[in-house]
């Protein structure tokens, strides 16, 4: 497997993570979830500007990213995040910032000669 196919397939599964972290209220989602822990619908749009349906619709793109997961308990949805895509998106970050580290060696290295 060539390092080319390798990285396609790094972004390809990393690309939905990025985009759904690209929206501010899913950003803030998944930050009070990290923080708070499991909540429902109803107290994740306490306290905010965003109606409990657009929260919904909002945890279903981070749930397509596996950034959160569901579980029912009687009537009401709790939602928890799931860290092992964060995880993967660090992971693919850190290769990208060694990348451009070596690119920049390469370039300090040429200046000098």
């Amino acid at each position: 497997m060539s390092l080319n196919s390798a990285l396609r397939r790094e972004v390809s599964r990393t690309a939905p993570i990025f985009a759904a972290l690209g929206d501010e209220t899913r950003l803030q989602l998944v930050a009070r979830l990290s923080s708070d822990g499991p909540l429902s619908i109803t107290r994740l749009a306490a306290g905010s500007a965003v109606t409990r349906q657009a929260v919904t619709k909002h945890l279903n793109v981070l749930a397509t990213a596996g950034l959160v997961s569901d579980v029912r308990r009687g009537r009401e949805r709790i939602w928890e995040f799931e860290p092992k895509q964060v995880e993967a998106a660090r992971i693919y970050l850190e290769h990208v910032s060694k990348r451009w580290d070596e690119a920049l060696d390469r370039l300090k290295k040429f200046v000098e000669e």
